[in-house]
């Protein structure tokens, strides 16, 4: 008679999940740590949650300023969290959003992906290719072609200015929505995206930077937190240069040849992934690329969600929406 241990954690991630040996993964409810938002009060902005792919179950939370205000810019906006935690329902991701979508003004789109380790990569890019899908099929509903259009987006949506934003994770999504856009791997019109922000985007590389190396650990984000996130992430055996988290890695492909959009890259001080965020930006600048970069002194990894309302969070606000109006608004970028 053969005997079968029971299954056992090979991965611990403290509050989050626990991985276990047989592939079953256990989630943690209470998982949030970030501190409770505060937001102004008055922001006139309506939101509701829509199905964007019905067979998957996924939804993405529109927020719509008042439509007295005309036809707005769209924001897509995808969540942080490593990959392997966070919805838009998180009161902080919502928070930003709210801030986002009030004081640009801007259509705002905060959609849900799949998570890691249940679902690894290239889910949650996929997911992000299926949110831009159904952008374009909105945009031709609204324009008169086959469907219903969403009635809040037919009346406020700018389908000619939409932009693709996220944090952390999200800023990862991001630049992988931006290459299949630039290559013609994801066809959009008759909506047209206009530009690409990433907020302390999420990149990995197998050899350490210096401020990995050096930096000491920040509040929200860990060396071993991060390893640990690309681990449970990346399939099964893939190191951190895999394209999905190195853009630059040895098996990445060349971007030389994409047409990538102007693209806003906002970094902090602190943060452990610094050099990647400003080597990213100095990489693409080499080949010719729009990107222009904002480091913000004294801050760490995402720090616009862990408070969307402090002086930094409203400097971000306002340098979303100079990136968006192509205003004259101040803000220190090399």
């Amino acid at each position: 008679m053969s005997s079968s241990s029971p299954p056992y954690v090979v991965e611990d991630c403290p509050h989050v999940l626990q991985l276990l040996s047989d592939g079953t993964v256990v989630r943690f409810a209470d998982y949030n740590t970030l501190p409770p938002p505060s937001v102004p009060p008055a922001l006139p902005v309506q939101w509701k949650d829509v199905v964007y792919d019905a067979g998957r179950g996924l939804k993405l939370r529109v927020y719509k300023p008042p439509a007295a205000l005309g036809k707005l810019p769209v924001l897509v906006y995808f969540h942080g969290g490593g990959y392997i935690l966070g919805t838009f329902e998180l009161p902080n991701f919502h928070a930003c959003c709210l801030r986002l979508a009030g004081e640009l003004p801007a259509v705002v789109l905060s959609a849900d992906y799949r998570l890691a380790p249940e679902h690894r990569l290239p889910a949650a890019l996929d997911d992000a290719a299926a949110v831009m899908s159904w952008v374009r099929g909105q945009a031709a509903a609204a324009g008169g072609g086959d469907g219903e259009p969403d009635p809040w987006l037919a009346e406020s949506a700018d389908f000619g200015r939409v932009f693709v934003a996220g944090d952390s994770a999200g800023g990862n999504i991001v630049h992988h929505v931006a290459v299949r856009l630039g290559s013609d791997e994801l066809p959009l019109a008759p909506a047209r995206v206009a530009g690409h922000v990433m907020l302390c985007p999420f990149f990995g590389g197998a050899e350490r930077t210096a401020s990995e190396a050096e930096f000491p650990p920040g509040p929200y984000l860990t060396l071993p937190g991060y390893d640990q996130a690309w681990r449970l992430a990346l399939p099964p055996g893939a190191t951190r240069d895999h394209p999905f988290a190195n853009p630059f890695g040895p098996e990445s492909p060349a971007l030389d040849g994409v047409a990538l959009r102007p693209t806003l890259v906002v970094a902090a001080e602190h943060d452990l992934l610094r050099d990647r965020e400003v080597g990213y930006v100095e990489r693409l600048r080499a080949m010719g690329k729009p990107v222009e970069v904002v480091e913000f002194e004294g801050q760490h990894h995402g720090f616009f969600a862990v408070e969307p309302a402090g002086d930094a969070g409203s400097e971000v606000v306002r340098l979303v929406k100079r990136f968006v109006y192509g205003s004259s608004d101040s803000a220190t970028s090399s």
